[in-house]
């Protein structure tokens, strides 16, 4: 598909995240993954401006969607999400709940994903601003919580967030607009396994090889 094939030139310059995990599954074997529900799929926010930054003097000023406040998506992290969402339906990928941080970035990622009603929690906080609901430590295993937890039967539950929190709740670090593919498992020691990432051009290459078929 030709909106798809647009998406080679946005993610061309974005940075993509640390692959961690030697046993991960391939692309095309979380999407398949993804395809048959029971999953987490946490999405680390779309590209942002990083000329911009954020100032946190007070709780909540995280919300803020004023980029002389809090750094925002960039023109072509909007577009990315955009399309990662197009690239999810095109892939017939099953959603429950859509999750977010509070911080807009993250809100508009998801929002722009059009998957879902999201919602905003700060039980899935960016670490920098942890120290308001607890610190580090707190918001990290409000997130592990999370991910113990099972989706509906034959749904996926996404989160839109941040790359410092899901580094330290899994080991996992997407680059912005990655994802990190995680299960339910009471049998592994935290709770819940890493089975892989995805990288955003993985979405374009797999859905235009869905559509061939």
């Amino acid at each position: 598909m030709v909106i798809l094939r647009t998406l080679v030139f946005v993610f061309g310059f974005v940075l993509l995240g640390e692959r961690t995990f030697a046993d991960e599954r391939s692309p095309a074997q979380l999407i398949e993954a993804l395809r048959g529900g029971g999953h987490t799929l946490y999405i680390r926010h779309a590209a942002t401006d990083w000329s911009q930054s954020d100032t946190v003097v007070k709780f909540g000023d995280w919300k803020s969607c004023d980029p002389g406040k809090m750094r925002q998506l960039s023109d072509a992290g909007r577009i990315a999400a955009e399309r990662i969402g197009i690239a999810m339906r095109a892939l017939e990928i099953p959603i429950g709940k859509v999750l977010s941080s509070e911080y807009c970035r993250a809100i508009e990622t998801a929002e722009r994903l059009a998957i879902g009603t999201v919602e905003a929690t700060t039980d899935i906080m960016n670490l920098r601003a942890a120290h308001f609901v607890g610190g580090d430590n707190a918001a990290v295993a409000r997130l592990q919580e999370i991910l113990k937890r099972r989706p509906a039967t034959g749904k996926n539950t996404v989160i839109s967030a941040h790359g410092n929190l899901v580094r330290s709740a899994t080991g996992a670090y997407p680059g912005e607009g990655g994802a990190v593919v995680i299960v339910a498992d009471q049998g592994a020691s935290a709770g819940f396994r890493v089975l892989g990432q995805l990288d955003p051009g993985d979405w374009i290459r797999l859905a235009e090889m869905h559509t061939r078929q």
